[in-house]
């Protein structure tokens, strides 16, 4: 991050035009930034009654200054998976409600940081907009925390609360008593900000009599005095990377849609049947990934796996067979008890004539060292040979973690080792938000992802079974279907 004088970029140096300030507003979904920004401009500039999807800019003249607002897309807000009410795309117009409903992510919505470059060279001031009547946790200062971070260093010296929704404190209370009540994340925010913060009653019309604006716009001027007249400077590479993951999603939504249309052309007949084997470290959801997929509880979540399982289901018109494993030792392969090396071979054994993928499970919550990444291939290579890459997907778990941050920028953030195993998995991978089977809409998709490794696959279409994964099946092996019933009638080996 570099700062530089505002003074030499926001005054025309012949006097034609008026020195300029340029707001940059960020915050949650339902924060009410939109009805901010148009308070700030006088006037209905944006759309509040809709979702944001897309930064957008506003001007205006106020005391001589030419002002620059720049209105963004919500940033994300990890969700319950088992809240079940119902969502409605507005952004902005329930940011005055006491109960306001979630935006529904949407494929076309940008990061919010894309909007910073709307106001260049940088903003003067970044307004983090919080509504007084939602509540403020951990979770919520964890997001904004990130959403700075995403920015680049040195933002929160630029960085002011603004408060929203004032007219529903109770009578009596001021914003300061507000701040003290709500909690210590709160709190966080308020200092991170250098205890900067600001309050504002969107209701109020323009005839009103309110120096509500007047206020914000002397506190903009101390900061910027405090800053000794510097901006903020965006990071050109941050944006640009965003940009890349953006086009990512749009060249993935339109893949999904050719998929789409070849599954409405193909014709009737039996369903194609794919054989999944579930593998991974203990602990990291792999009996909910296999529920996720195959649209109920199947398998036993929540405790640990002691012996292989396989469930069948009709899933997006193919017949999907999964068999779910006991977990590795997360550091060493010698320390992964014989018996459960075993079962591994053994539940590769239950899906004859062999699995189509290895879907080895990650949770997206997991940092990847490089002991971790070359525990996971030493499993895999040890227990299935050294074609095990061919036939390996990294399937990301716990997905609602992430929220609206694409898995792409999780990628990139997460580290070499972490796109080293990509690699060595062909880059094919997805996520699943494993907490609600039945209700995650990607699990087509990941189908179709594993039909795609399949045809790259060519003749070796799945991992075949060795015979030294059969020994002693019956003894160790869980399945409420006979060892002769395998999966027949495949069409993709």
């Amino acid at each position: 991050m570099a700062a530089v004088s505002s003074a030499s970029d926001s005054v025309d140096p012949r006097g034609r035009h008026p020195p300029e300030r340029r707001l940059l507003i960020l915050g949650g979904p339902q924060s009410g930034k939109t009805s901010t920004a148009n308070t700030i401009l006088g006037d209905e500039v944006f759309d509040a009654g809709t979702e944001t999807t897309h930064s957008n800019v506003g001007h205006t003249e106020m005391y001589g200054r030419r002002v620059t607002v720049v209105d963004t897309p919500p940033w994300a807000i990890p969700v319950d998976a088992d809240d079940d009410t119902e969502e409605n795309n507005n952004d902005n117009a329930g940011a005055e409600s006491d109960n306001p409903p979630r935006p529904v992510p949407s494929l076309d919505s940008e990061g919010p940081c894309m909007g910073a470059i709307l106001c260049p060279p940088g903003p003067h001031v970044i307004l983090l907009v919080v509504s007084v009547t939602q509540p403020f946790t951990d979770i919520h200062r964890r997001a904004a925390d990130e959403q700075l971070g995403a920015l680049g260093g040195g933002t929160w010296r630029y960085s002011m609360v603004l408060f929203t929704g004032v007219d529903k404190l109770p009578k009596g209370v001021f914003i300061e008593e507000h701040i003290s009540n709500t909690g210590e994340a709160l709190q966080w925010l308020v200092e991170r900000c250098g205890s900067r913060y600001h309050a504002f009653d969107n209701t109020l019309k323009e005839t009103d009599d309110t120096t509500q604006v007047p206020e914000l716009m002397e506190k903009v001027e101390e900061m910027i005095t405090d800053n000794q007249g510097w901006y903020f400077e965006v990071n050109e590479l941050i944006l640009l990377e965003e940009e890349q993951a953006r086009r990512a999603l749009e060249e993935e939504r339109m893949r999904m849609e050719e998929h789409a249309r070849q599954r409405e052309q193909m014709i009737g007949g039996p369903p194609r049947e794919l054989r999944l084997l579930l593998l991974g470290w203990k602990g990291v959801g792999k009996s909910s990934v296999g529920n996720s997929i195959l649209g109920r509880r199947y398998f036993e979540s929540g405790q640990e796996t002691d012996l292989c399982l396989r469930r069948q289901a009709l899933v997006s018109g193919r017949r999907v067979t999964i068999v779910d494993t006991p977990g590795w030792d997360w550091f060493s392969v010698g320390r992964t008890p014989k018996r459960i090396r075993q079962e591994s071979q053994r539940g590769a054994a239950l899906l004859r004539p062999g699995p189509h993928t290895l879907l080895l499970v990650l949770p997206v919550v997991s940092s990847l060292t490089a002991r971790k990444r070359r525990t996971l291939l030493s499993h895999l290579e040890t227990l299935f040979g050294e074609n095990a890459c061919l036939h390996t997907m990294v399937l990301f778990s716990c997905g609602d973690w992430l929220g609206r941050t694409p898995i792409e920028d999780h990628i990139l953030r997460g580290g070499r080792e972490l796109q080293r195993l990509l690699e060595y998995c062909g880059n094919y991978y997805h996520v699943l938000d494993s907490k609600t089977p039945g209700k995650d809409r990607s699990v087509s998709v990941l189908l179709d992802k594993i039909e795609e490794m399949i045809r790259e696959n060519g003749d070796k279409a799945f991992l075949p079974i060795q015979i030294e994964w059969l020994s002693e099946e019956s003894s160790y092996s869980s399945d409420n279907t006979e060892p002769e019933d395998d999966c027949r009638g495949c069409q993709l080996q």
